[in-house]
Protein backbone atom coordinates (compact mmCIF):
# COMPACT_ATOMS: atom_id res chain seq x y z
CA UNK A 1 0.00 0.00 0.00
CA UNK A 2 1.52 3.32 -1.09
CA UNK A 3 1.36 6.07 1.50
CA UNK A 4 2.77 9.57 1.94
CA UNK A 5 3.89 11.00 5.28
CA UNK A 6 2.48 14.36 6.33
CA UNK A 7 5.26 16.16 8.23
CA UNK A 8 5.42 19.40 10.20
CA UNK A 9 7.15 21.92 7.89
CA UNK A 10 9.94 24.24 8.94
CA UNK A 11 8.73 27.78 9.66
CA UNK A 12 12.01 29.42 10.69
CA UNK A 13 15.49 28.65 11.92
CA UNK A 14 14.72 29.46 15.58
CA UNK A 15 11.44 27.50 15.70
CA UNK A 16 11.80 23.88 16.90
CA UNK A 17 8.22 23.01 17.86
CA UNK A 18 4.68 24.14 17.12
CA UNK A 19 1.08 23.58 18.17
CA UNK A 20 -1.17 21.52 15.90
CA UNK A 21 -4.14 23.78 16.53
CA UNK A 22 -6.87 22.31 14.31
CA UNK A 23 -7.57 19.55 11.79
CA UNK A 24 -9.76 20.47 8.84
CA UNK A 25 -10.38 16.78 8.06
CA UNK A 26 -11.27 13.71 10.09
CA UNK A 27 -9.44 10.41 10.23
CA UNK A 28 -10.41 8.36 7.16
CA UNK A 29 -11.57 11.34 5.07
CA UNK A 30 -10.61 11.61 1.42
CA UNK A 31 -8.46 14.65 0.64
CA UNK A 32 -7.39 16.24 -2.62
CA UNK A 33 -4.01 17.59 -3.62
CA UNK A 34 -3.29 21.08 -2.21
CA UNK A 35 -6.35 20.83 0.05
CA UNK A 36 -5.80 22.34 3.55
CA UNK A 37 -5.22 19.66 6.20
CA UNK A 38 -4.45 21.40 9.49
CA UNK A 39 -3.48 24.68 11.16
CA UNK A 40 0.04 24.94 12.60
CA UNK A 41 0.63 27.61 15.22
CA UNK A 42 3.97 28.83 16.57
CA UNK A 43 4.89 31.69 18.86
CA UNK A 44 5.37 33.94 15.84
CA UNK A 45 3.13 32.79 13.00
CA UNK A 46 0.05 30.71 12.15
CA UNK A 47 -0.20 28.87 8.83
CA UNK A 48 -2.19 26.19 7.04
CA UNK A 49 -0.51 22.99 5.84
CA UNK A 50 -1.91 21.47 2.64
CA UNK A 51 -1.88 17.94 1.22
CA UNK A 52 0.93 17.09 -1.21
CA UNK A 53 -1.12 14.34 -2.86
CA UNK A 54 -4.68 13.02 -3.03
CA UNK A 55 -5.76 10.03 -0.98
CA UNK A 56 -7.26 8.88 2.30
CA UNK A 57 -6.06 10.68 5.42
CA UNK A 58 -4.95 8.73 8.51
CA UNK A 59 -4.34 11.04 11.48
CA UNK A 60 -1.61 10.11 13.97
CA UNK A 61 -1.48 13.22 16.17
CA UNK A 62 -4.60 14.79 17.67
CA UNK A 63 -5.40 18.49 17.54
CA UNK A 64 -4.04 20.48 20.47
CA UNK A 65 -0.75 18.54 20.58
CA UNK A 66 2.70 20.12 20.57
CA UNK A 67 4.76 18.65 17.71
CA UNK A 68 8.41 18.86 16.69
CA UNK A 69 9.43 20.34 13.36
CA UNK A 70 9.78 17.49 10.84
CA UNK A 71 7.69 15.00 12.82
CA UNK A 72 5.00 12.91 11.09
CA UNK A 73 1.47 13.85 12.14
CA UNK A 74 -0.50 11.85 9.53
CA UNK A 75 -0.24 9.68 6.43
CA UNK A 76 -2.11 9.83 3.13
CA UNK A 77 -3.01 6.52 1.49
CA UNK A 78 -2.46 7.39 -2.16
CA UNK A 79 -3.13 3.84 -3.46
CA UNK A 80 -6.73 3.98 -2.27
CA UNK A 81 -7.29 7.21 -4.16
CA UNK A 82 -5.74 5.75 -7.34
CA UNK A 83 -7.96 2.67 -7.10
CA UNK A 84 -11.02 4.78 -6.48
CA UNK A 85 -10.44 6.93 -9.59
CA UNK A 86 -11.12 4.21 -12.29
CA UNK A 87 -13.95 2.81 -10.21
CA UNK A 88 -15.58 6.21 -10.19
CA UNK A 89 -15.18 6.53 -13.95
CA UNK A 90 -16.86 3.12 -14.63
CA UNK A 91 -20.67 3.40 -14.91
CA UNK A 92 -22.51 1.56 -12.14
CA UNK A 93 -24.08 -1.79 -12.96
CA UNK A 94 -27.86 -1.89 -12.92
CA UNK A 95 -29.19 -3.88 -9.97
CA UNK A 96 -30.88 -7.21 -10.76
CA UNK A 97 -34.58 -7.42 -9.95
CA UNK A 98 -35.40 -9.32 -6.80
CA UNK A 99 -38.52 -11.43 -6.20
CA UNK A 100 -41.15 -9.74 -4.05
CA UNK A 101 -40.97 -10.56 -0.38
CA UNK A 102 -44.17 -11.63 1.32
CA UNK A 103 -45.31 -9.33 4.05
CA UNK A 104 -44.79 -10.67 7.54
CA UNK A 105 -47.96 -11.30 9.58
CA UNK A 106 -48.77 -8.54 11.95
CA UNK A 107 -49.18 -9.71 15.50
CA UNK A 108 -51.77 -8.03 17.67
CA UNK A 109 -50.15 -6.58 20.75
CA UNK A 110 -51.42 -7.65 24.11
CA UNK A 111 -53.82 -5.27 25.77
CA UNK A 112 -51.93 -3.34 28.41
CA UNK A 113 -53.01 -3.71 31.97
CA UNK A 114 -54.36 -0.72 33.81
CA UNK A 115 -51.58 1.30 35.44
CA UNK A 116 -51.29 1.23 39.19
CA UNK A 117 -52.32 4.59 40.58
CA UNK A 118 -49.43 6.56 42.03
CA UNK A 119 -49.51 7.18 45.77
CA UNK A 120 -50.92 10.52 46.76
CA UNK A 121 -48.32 13.11 47.77
CA UNK A 122 -47.80 13.67 51.42
CA UNK A 123 -49.81 16.49 52.82
CA UNK A 124 -48.04 19.65 53.78
CA UNK A 125 -47.02 19.99 57.36
CA UNK A 126 -49.84 21.30 59.48
CA UNK A 127 -49.50 23.61 62.46
CA UNK A 128 -49.11 21.86 65.76
CA UNK A 129 -51.93 21.55 68.25
CA UNK A 130 -50.07 23.77 70.68
CA UNK A 131 -50.07 26.59 68.16
CA UNK A 132 -53.78 26.18 67.46
CA UNK A 133 -54.39 26.60 71.17
CA UNK A 134 -52.22 29.74 71.23
CA UNK A 135 -54.21 31.25 68.42
CA UNK A 136 -54.73 30.89 64.68
CA UNK A 137 -51.88 31.70 62.29
CA UNK A 138 -52.10 34.63 59.94
CA UNK A 139 -52.52 33.61 56.27
CA UNK A 140 -49.05 34.89 55.32
CA UNK A 141 -47.48 32.97 58.25
CA UNK A 142 -49.42 29.80 57.42
CA UNK A 143 -48.30 29.99 53.80
CA UNK A 144 -44.64 30.50 54.82
CA UNK A 145 -44.79 27.57 57.26
CA UNK A 146 -46.31 25.26 54.63
CA UNK A 147 -43.78 26.36 51.99
CA UNK A 148 -40.79 25.45 54.19
CA UNK A 149 -42.49 22.44 55.87
CA UNK A 150 -41.85 23.74 59.39
CA UNK A 151 -42.99 22.51 62.78
CA UNK A 152 -44.62 25.59 64.29
CA UNK A 153 -44.22 24.16 67.78
CA UNK A 154 -40.44 24.67 67.49
CA UNK A 155 -40.75 28.38 66.63
CA UNK A 156 -40.85 30.77 69.60
CA UNK A 157 -43.70 33.22 69.20
CA UNK A 158 -43.39 36.89 70.07
CA UNK A 159 -46.87 38.03 69.10
CA UNK A 160 -49.82 38.65 71.41
CA UNK A 161 -50.45 35.58 73.51
CA UNK A 162 -47.31 33.89 72.21
CA UNK A 163 -48.61 33.84 68.64
CA UNK A 164 -46.04 33.15 65.89
CA UNK A 165 -45.59 36.08 63.56
CA UNK A 166 -44.04 36.25 60.08
CA UNK A 167 -40.90 37.81 61.58
CA UNK A 168 -40.57 34.85 63.98
CA UNK A 169 -40.64 32.41 61.03
CA UNK A 170 -38.07 34.38 59.05
CA UNK A 171 -35.77 34.59 62.09
CA UNK A 172 -36.12 30.83 62.65
CA UNK A 173 -35.20 30.16 59.00
CA UNK A 174 -32.17 32.43 59.25
CA UNK A 175 -30.95 30.68 62.41
CA UNK A 176 -31.43 27.27 60.81
CA UNK A 177 -29.38 28.34 57.77
CA UNK A 178 -26.50 29.55 59.96
CA UNK A 179 -26.48 26.55 62.31
CA UNK A 180 -24.74 23.30 61.21
CA UNK A 181 -27.10 20.69 59.80
CA UNK A 182 -28.21 18.23 62.49
CA UNK A 183 -28.18 14.51 61.87
CA UNK A 184 -31.55 13.21 60.64
CA UNK A 185 -32.68 9.77 61.85
CA UNK A 186 -33.05 7.05 59.21
CA UNK A 187 -36.43 7.18 57.53
CA UNK A 188 -37.27 10.61 58.94
CA UNK A 189 -37.87 13.57 56.64
CA UNK A 190 -35.81 16.70 57.43
CA UNK A 191 -37.83 19.62 58.69
CA UNK A 192 -35.94 22.22 56.62
CA UNK A 193 -33.85 20.58 53.87
CA UNK A 194 -30.58 22.46 53.21
CA UNK A 195 -30.22 24.30 49.94
CA UNK A 196 -27.92 22.81 47.31
CA UNK A 197 -24.58 24.68 47.00
CA UNK A 198 -24.16 26.81 43.90
CA UNK A 199 -21.94 25.11 41.34
CA UNK A 200 -19.19 27.51 40.19
CA UNK A 201 -17.81 26.09 36.96
CA UNK A 202 -14.53 27.07 35.31
CA UNK A 203 -12.85 26.23 32.03
CA UNK A 204 -9.09 25.77 31.87
CA UNK A 205 -7.16 25.56 28.62
CA UNK A 206 -3.47 26.04 27.79
CA UNK A 207 -2.25 29.28 26.26
CA UNK A 208 -1.51 29.09 22.56
CA UNK A 209 2.08 29.73 21.43
CA UNK A 210 1.10 33.10 19.98
CA UNK A 211 -0.61 34.17 23.21
CA UNK A 212 2.42 33.02 25.25
CA UNK A 213 4.72 34.97 22.95
CA UNK A 214 2.55 38.10 23.25
CA UNK A 215 2.58 37.80 27.04
CA UNK A 216 6.36 37.37 27.15
CA UNK A 217 7.03 40.35 24.89
CA UNK A 218 4.64 42.66 26.74
CA UNK A 219 6.09 41.68 30.10
CA UNK A 220 9.65 42.14 28.78
CA UNK A 221 8.74 45.61 27.51
CA UNK A 222 7.51 46.56 31.00
CA UNK A 223 10.58 45.13 32.74
CA UNK A 224 13.40 46.23 30.40
CA UNK A 225 12.32 49.68 29.17
CA UNK A 226 11.65 53.03 30.80
CA UNK A 227 8.28 53.39 29.09
CA UNK A 228 6.35 56.64 29.15
CA UNK A 229 3.30 57.86 27.20
CA UNK A 230 2.51 61.33 25.84
CA UNK A 231 -0.88 62.36 24.42
CA UNK A 232 -2.31 64.87 21.97
CA UNK A 233 -5.53 65.34 20.03
CA UNK A 234 -5.97 65.74 16.29
CA UNK A 235 -8.70 67.46 14.28
CA UNK A 236 -9.69 64.91 11.60
CA UNK A 237 -11.84 67.33 9.56
CA UNK A 238 -9.38 67.78 6.67
CA UNK A 239 -8.62 64.06 6.27
CA UNK A 240 -12.32 63.11 6.43
CA UNK A 241 -13.20 65.77 3.85
CA UNK A 242 -10.35 64.64 1.58
CA UNK A 243 -11.44 61.02 1.77
CA UNK A 244 -15.02 61.90 0.98
CA UNK A 245 -13.96 63.96 -2.02
CA UNK A 246 -11.61 61.43 -3.62
CA UNK A 247 -12.68 58.00 -2.30
CA UNK A 248 -14.52 56.98 -5.49
CA UNK A 249 -11.77 58.04 -7.88
CA UNK A 250 -9.13 56.47 -5.59
CA UNK A 251 -11.07 53.20 -5.52
CA UNK A 252 -11.50 53.12 -9.30
CA UNK A 253 -7.85 53.89 -10.05
CA UNK A 254 -6.14 51.71 -7.44
CA UNK A 255 -8.77 49.06 -6.61
CA UNK A 256 -8.51 49.68 -2.88
CA UNK A 257 -10.25 51.92 -0.36
CA UNK A 258 -8.52 54.94 1.16
CA UNK A 259 -8.33 54.55 4.94
CA UNK A 260 -6.97 56.51 7.89
CA UNK A 261 -3.98 54.21 8.36
CA UNK A 262 -2.14 55.33 5.24
CA UNK A 263 -2.43 58.97 6.36
CA UNK A 264 -0.98 58.14 9.77
CA UNK A 265 1.82 56.05 8.29
CA UNK A 266 2.81 58.97 6.05
CA UNK A 267 2.56 61.40 8.96
CA UNK A 268 4.60 59.08 11.21
CA UNK A 269 7.37 58.83 8.62
CA UNK A 270 7.63 62.62 8.44
CA UNK A 271 7.72 62.78 12.25
CA UNK A 272 10.36 60.01 12.44
CA UNK A 273 12.55 61.93 10.03
CA UNK A 274 12.28 64.97 12.29
CA UNK A 275 12.91 62.92 15.47
CA UNK A 276 15.19 59.98 14.47
CA UNK A 277 15.61 58.84 18.09
CA UNK A 278 12.10 57.35 18.01
CA UNK A 279 13.13 55.25 14.99
CA UNK A 280 16.24 54.01 16.85
CA UNK A 281 16.81 51.21 19.36
CA UNK A 282 19.30 50.23 22.06
CA UNK A 283 21.80 47.43 21.39
CA UNK A 284 23.88 46.85 24.52
CA UNK A 285 25.52 50.18 25.25
CA UNK A 286 24.97 51.54 21.72
CA UNK A 287 22.08 53.34 20.07
CA UNK A 288 21.38 52.09 16.53
CA UNK A 289 19.80 54.56 14.08
CA UNK A 290 18.25 52.81 11.03
CA UNK A 291 18.18 54.95 7.89
CA UNK A 292 15.03 53.23 6.68
CA UNK A 293 11.44 53.10 7.94
CA UNK A 294 9.87 49.66 8.37
CA UNK A 295 6.45 50.40 9.87
CA UNK A 296 4.63 47.67 11.81
CA UNK A 297 0.83 47.76 11.69
CA UNK A 298 -0.90 45.95 14.56
CA UNK A 299 -3.74 43.72 13.34
CA UNK A 300 -6.09 41.88 15.70
CA UNK A 301 -7.01 38.30 14.77
CA UNK A 302 -8.90 35.44 16.39
CA UNK A 303 -5.63 33.91 17.61
CA UNK A 304 -4.08 37.11 18.94
CA UNK A 305 -2.48 40.40 17.97
CA UNK A 306 0.10 40.23 15.18
CA UNK A 307 2.23 43.07 13.79
CA UNK A 308 3.16 42.59 10.12
CA UNK A 309 5.79 45.02 8.86
CA UNK A 310 5.42 47.30 5.82
CA UNK A 311 9.02 47.54 4.62
CA UNK A 312 10.45 50.79 3.27
CA UNK A 313 7.13 52.49 3.87
CA UNK A 314 8.75 55.85 3.10
CA UNK A 315 9.09 54.76 -0.55
CA UNK A 316 5.44 53.72 -0.95
CA UNK A 317 2.47 55.74 -2.14
CA UNK A 318 -0.89 55.91 -0.38
CA UNK A 319 -2.23 53.22 -2.72
CA UNK A 320 0.79 50.98 -2.09
CA UNK A 321 0.32 51.29 1.67
CA UNK A 322 -3.39 50.47 1.55
CA UNK A 323 -2.76 47.49 -0.72
CA UNK A 324 -0.02 46.18 1.56
CA UNK A 325 -2.28 46.44 4.63
CA UNK A 326 -5.18 44.70 2.87
CA UNK A 327 -2.85 41.92 1.72
CA UNK A 328 -1.66 41.37 5.30
CA UNK A 329 -5.23 41.22 6.61
CA UNK A 330 -6.15 38.63 3.95
CA UNK A 331 -3.10 36.49 4.69
CA UNK A 332 -3.78 36.61 8.43
CA UNK A 333 -7.37 35.41 7.90
CA UNK A 334 -6.15 32.60 5.61
CA UNK A 335 -3.25 31.64 7.93
CA UNK A 336 -0.67 32.45 5.25
CA UNK A 337 1.40 35.00 7.16
CA UNK A 338 5.12 34.18 6.99
CA UNK A 339 7.65 34.63 9.75
CA UNK A 340 9.58 37.15 7.65
CA UNK A 341 6.45 39.38 7.55
CA UNK A 342 6.76 40.01 11.29
CA UNK A 343 10.46 40.86 11.60
CA UNK A 344 12.55 43.98 11.21
CA UNK A 345 10.11 46.73 12.18
CA UNK A 346 11.49 50.08 13.39
CA UNK A 347 8.21 51.69 14.55
CA UNK A 348 4.66 50.44 15.19
CA UNK A 349 1.18 51.92 14.78
CA UNK A 350 -1.87 50.41 16.47
CA UNK A 351 -5.47 51.49 15.97
CA UNK A 352 -7.69 50.80 18.97
CA UNK A 353 -10.34 53.07 17.48
CA UNK A 354 -11.69 50.23 15.33
CA UNK A 355 -12.82 48.59 18.61
CA UNK A 356 -14.21 51.83 20.05
CA UNK A 357 -11.27 52.85 22.26
CA UNK A 358 -11.29 56.50 23.34
CA UNK A 359 -7.83 56.59 24.95
CA UNK A 360 -5.11 54.07 25.81
CA UNK A 361 -1.40 53.70 26.55
CA UNK A 362 0.04 51.22 24.03
CA UNK A 363 2.95 49.01 25.15
CA UNK A 364 6.23 49.06 23.22
CA UNK A 365 6.97 46.38 20.66
CA UNK A 366 10.56 45.74 21.75
CA UNK A 367 13.28 46.39 20.74
CA UNK A 368 11.54 49.35 19.08
CA UNK A 369 11.58 52.64 20.97
CA UNK A 370 8.18 54.01 19.98
CA UNK A 371 4.59 53.03 19.22
CA UNK A 372 1.75 55.31 18.10
CA UNK A 373 -1.79 54.61 19.29
CA UNK A 374 -4.79 55.77 17.26
CA UNK A 375 -8.29 55.94 18.74
CA UNK A 376 -11.89 56.49 17.72
CA UNK A 377 -13.09 59.73 16.17
CA UNK A 378 -15.60 61.68 18.30
CA UNK A 379 -17.36 64.92 17.51
CA UNK A 380 -16.42 67.29 20.36
CA UNK A 381 -16.57 71.06 21.00
CA UNK A 382 -13.18 72.69 20.45
CA UNK A 383 -11.99 76.30 20.40
CA UNK A 384 -11.12 77.58 16.91
CA UNK A 385 -9.96 81.16 17.16
CA UNK A 386 -12.51 82.96 19.30
CA UNK A 387 -15.32 80.47 18.60
CA UNK A 388 -16.33 77.07 19.96
CA UNK A 389 -17.17 74.67 17.14
CA UNK A 390 -17.94 70.95 16.84
CA UNK A 391 -15.12 69.01 15.15
CA UNK A 392 -14.31 65.30 14.65
CA UNK A 393 -11.43 64.78 17.06
CA UNK A 394 -9.10 61.85 17.77
CA UNK A 395 -6.78 61.33 20.71
CA UNK A 396 -3.33 59.99 19.76
CA UNK A 397 -0.83 58.47 22.18
CA UNK A 398 2.90 57.94 21.80
CA UNK A 399 4.55 55.42 24.12
CA UNK A 400 8.32 55.62 24.01
CA UNK A 401 11.48 54.37 25.70
CA UNK A 402 12.62 57.21 27.96
CA UNK A 403 16.18 55.85 27.87
CA UNK A 404 16.48 57.15 24.29
CA UNK A 405 13.65 59.62 23.86
CA UNK A 406 13.16 62.66 26.08
CA UNK A 407 9.86 64.38 26.69
CA UNK A 408 10.74 67.20 24.30
CA UNK A 409 11.29 64.75 21.41
CA UNK A 410 8.04 62.92 22.20
CA UNK A 411 5.99 66.13 22.20
CA UNK A 412 7.73 67.27 19.00
CA UNK A 413 6.87 63.96 17.34
CA UNK A 414 3.16 64.24 18.20
CA UNK A 415 3.10 67.86 17.03
CA UNK A 416 4.39 66.70 13.62
CA UNK A 417 1.66 64.04 13.53
CA UNK A 418 -0.98 66.64 14.38
CA UNK A 419 0.25 69.11 11.76
CA UNK A 420 0.42 66.48 9.00
CA UNK A 421 -3.08 65.13 9.71
CA UNK A 422 -4.72 68.53 10.10
CA UNK A 423 -2.93 69.78 6.95
CA UNK A 424 -2.70 66.68 4.72
CA UNK A 425 -1.39 68.70 1.80
CA UNK A 426 1.96 68.61 3.61
CA UNK A 427 2.31 64.92 2.86
CA UNK A 428 2.38 63.97 -0.81
CA UNK A 429 -0.71 62.15 -1.99
CA UNK A 430 -1.19 60.32 -5.30
CA UNK A 431 -4.81 60.20 -6.44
Amino acid sequence: MASLDVKVPSVGESVTEALLAQWFKKDGDTVGKDEPLFVLETDKVTLEVTAEAAGVLHIRVAAGSTVKIGSVVATIDTATAAAAAPAAAKPPRAPEPRPPVAAAPVSTPARPTAPTPAPAPAAAAQPSRAQDEAGPLAPSVRRLVAEHRLDVGRIPGTGPGGRVTRGDVLLFLEQQAQAPAAAVPAGAEPVCPPCEPLQEEITRKPMTPIRRRIAERLLRARQTTAMLTTFNDVDMSAVIELRQRYKESFQKKHGVSLGFMSFFIKAAIEALKAVPEINAYIDGTDIVYPHYHHIGVAVGSERGLVVPVVRHADRLSFADLEQAINEFVTRIKENRLALADLEGGTFTITNGGVFGSLLSTPILNTPQSGILGMHRVDRRPVAVGEQVVIRPMMYVALSYDHRIVDGREAVTFLKHIKECIENPERIMMEI
